[in-house]
């Protein structure tokens, strides 16, 4: 599984060219772009150089390539076209002139995460059998309905945002009515294709469900939800603390029913 390491080495070079790039354009989305078309690109490689059936290979390199076109793709219109993701503003009133510096502890870790999802796209694409199996359709009908779920609520929030009025307030339509982050979820979920397209009687493919278990861990603890929660809190305040009350963070369910916070009176102008 070497080829994991260098896939790893890869993105981290990509990642060292986006600090440059975020630090000239005075936008840290780029790091995300960055991020996901090279890992793309290199778990796409790491399919296509490892043992086993051309077609699986072909298939998932296919499959991580659709995947990196569909986020990068929304990811890069966002960064190019809007304001700056609120977790790095929130990151840049907070660090001040230690900004750039945590940028770079931030991507510095970013290459290794890659590597670590390589080995769930090795681990499937080295199963030997030349047949099509169950594992692998419920591999691409996982991957494809987890990338039309993130998509829709992606759609959703960006619907909601173009209503007039909406400004400053929190979407609670569709999908984010289930749960906070829907997209995160549905980000998560994703790579709970490569393992079951790995599966296998060899203990080894168990390796394989890195890449979920990560990716829910990085997206609920780390780079995600926290970053961003603090963002929401320190705009919304007291309206946001009542959605995430009766709301869940990433695993869907019906609200619970707590009040909006009271508002408080309009003064008449005299």
């Amino acid at each position: 599984m070497i080829i994991c390491l260098y896939a790893g080495l890869a993105v981290t070079l990509a990642m060292v060219v986006s600090w440059v790039v975020q630090r000239a354009a005075n936008n840290a989305g780029w790091v995300d772009v960055f991020w996901t078309f090279s890992t793309g690109v290199a778990l796409a490689a790491v399919a296509l150089a490892a043992p086993g059936v051309l077609w699986r290979h072909i298939l998932l390199a296919i499959l991580v390539l659709i995947w990196a076109a569909r986020l990068g793709g929304y990811v890069a219109l966002r960064v190019a076209t809007g304001p700056e993701d609120t977790r790095y503003i929130l990151m840049r009133e907070s660090a001040g002139r230690n900004f750039q510096k945590q940028m770079a502890w931030l991507i510095a870790g970013q290459g290794p995460v890659s590597g670590l999802l390589a080995i769930s796209v090795y681990l499937a694409a080295t199963q030997p059998d030349p047949a099509l199996r169950w594992t692998d359709i419920a591999g691409v009908l996982i991957l494809t309905s987890a990338m039309v779920g993130e998509g829709l609520a992606d759609a959703q929030l960006r619907a909601w945002r173009a209503r007039p009025g909406h400004q400053g307030g929190i979407c609670e339509d569709g999908l984010w009515a289930f749960c906070r982050h829907p997209n995160y979820l549905f980000e998560a979920l994703l790579w709970l294709a490569f393992p079951v397209m790995a599966l296998s009687a060899a203990p080894v493919t168990w390796l394989s469900f890195i890449a979920p278990v990560m990716m829910f861990l990085v997206l609920r603890f780390l780079t995600g939800v926290p970053p961003l929660e603090a963002a929401m809190l320190a705009r919304r305040g007291a309206a946001y603390r009542a959605y995430q009350a009766r709301t869940s963070a990433m695993w869907p369910r019906f609200k619970r029913n707590v009040p909006e916070p009271p508002q408080p009176p309009k003064t008449r102008p005299f």
